[in-house]
């Protein structure tokens, strides 16, 4: 399993917030596929996969906030 986790965005940024999941849960990902969008209060980033596999939980969900080094998702490596 490997852990799809919130990257430094930048000096300064220390949250930001879960805009919108391109995938869904069970869905097969590749490696650097965008999964997820994130926004601060300056810009808007997408998170890729860091492995191919299958999306087994998303953890924070669209709305949510999320902190620097904290887990999105998770996916089950081929």
């Amino acid at each position: 399993m490997r852990n799809i986790i919130l990257p430094e965005l930048g000096e300064g940024i220390e949250k930001a917030t879960v805009s919108y999941w391109f995938v869904k849960e069970g869905d097969r990902v590749n490696l650097k596929d965008d999964l997820v969008e994130i926004t601060t209060d300056k810009a808007a980033f997408n998170i890729p996969a860091p492995c191919s596999g299958i999306l087994t939980q998303i953890i924070l969900h669209e709305g949510d906030t999320v902190r620097i080094g904290e887990i999105l998702g998770v996916i089950e490596e081929d």
